[in-house]
Formats: C-alpha cells, sequence, structure tokens
C-alpha cells in the first residue's frame, strides 16, 4: 500500500527572512482530503570540528525562542543555491576561526519532517588549523572545547537539547570508535 498524499493545492501564508508558510490541501491514500501547513526553510549545515586529542569546539549561544543559551555544534543556514558542504566549511571558519584538512559527512537530518522542510547537512571536521573567526552581523558567540566523552555524556544526560548536536556528537563518537 502506498502512503502518498498528493498536493491538491497550496497556498502562501507568510513570506519571512528565514522561512515561509504555506497551507495545502492534500489528497491522502484513503481519498479524503487535509489540512497541511507547511514551513518553507533552504536547510543548512552543521559541523563538530575535532581535534587529535579528541576535543570538539563548540559554540554556546543565545537562542531566543527559547530564552536561554545552548551550547551546540557550529551550523547555519544554507544560502540560496549553496552546496551544503560549502556552508558548513563556512560556517566552521565563521564561528569558530578553524579550517579543517578533512571532512566527512555524517548523514542528514529531517528537522521536523512533519511540517517543515528543512534538512540539516551534518558534518565531522579533523585536521584542524586554528585562523581567526568572523561572526555575522548580529550574531554572538563563545567557542567552547569539550572532549567528545565528555560531549557525548552530556548529551546522555539531557543537558544538550539540540537535534543537531546530540545526532552529530553520537554520530562522531560511533564513527571515531569504529576507527580504533
Amino acid at each position: 500500500m502506498s502512503y502518498i498524499e498528493k498536493k491538491i493545492d497550496s497556498e502562501e501564508k507568510y513570506r519571512g527572512v528565514i522561512v515561509n508558510v504555506r497551507l495545502d490541501h492534500a489528497e491522502l491514500c484513503d481519498g479524503s482530503v487535509v489540512k497541511r501547513e507547511v514551513v518553507e526553510h533552504p536547510g543548512g549545515a552543521t559541523i563538530l570540528p575535532i581535534d587529535d586529542e579528541g576535543y570538539c569546539y563548540c559554540v554556546r549561544q543565545f537562542r531566543y525562542p527559547f530564552q536561554k543559551e545552548l551550547l551546540e555544534v557550529p551550523a547555519g543556514k544554507l544560502e540560496y543555491g549553496e552546496d551544503p558542504y560549502e556552508c558548513a566549511v563556512r560556517e566552521l571558519s565563521e564561528e569558530t576561526g578553524f579550517t579543517a584538512d578533512e571532512i566527512i559527512s555524517l548523514g542528514e537530518d529531517y528537522s521536523s519532517p512533519g511540517f517543515s522542510t528543512e534538512t540539516l547537512h551534518i558534518y565531522l571536521a579533523r585536521g584542524l588549523h586554528r585562523g581567526k573567526s568572523h561572526l555575522d552581523e548580529g550574531e554572538f558567540l563563545s567557542v567552547e572545547k569539550h572532549h567528545i566523552d565528555e560531549l557525548t555524556q552530556l548529551v546522555m544526560d539531557g543537558k544538550i537539547a539540540d537535534g543537531k548536536t546530540i545526532i552529530a556528537v553520537l554520530k562522531a563518537k560511533r564513527l571515531l570508535e569504529s576507527e580504533k
């Protein structure tokens, strides 16, 4: 049986700087018609920089919707037509000042597939070279150094709640363990 939903029509409800919102009518596999609210997002890339001793460089920044600071992996929104790999490289440099000899894809994450088109591309950066960060206008953050084992424990203890960071840390930890 196929569970494909066929879009009947679509109406843009909001056009913003980061997201657009539309209301679709869709036909379900049983023939019934439902409304689907869709948040269109260009997607993004996130990158976990890790040095030869297993230390990772994360960023702490205030997240307005939650009204608190979060510890996260460096990340950013894709620019129109931008390759996710290039976005990850850009964000690594902008937020931490690092460049890397090796960048490994750790896969993708559909952040909220029930209503959003956002896809996050997740990377691991190794062979780090320190440079100077150059934050976007209106961006304020600090870079923190944590061992991968400590980050993994923070994830497992529920002290890191950001989904992209959880995925990046656990996938990186698994990859590093498989290389031993």
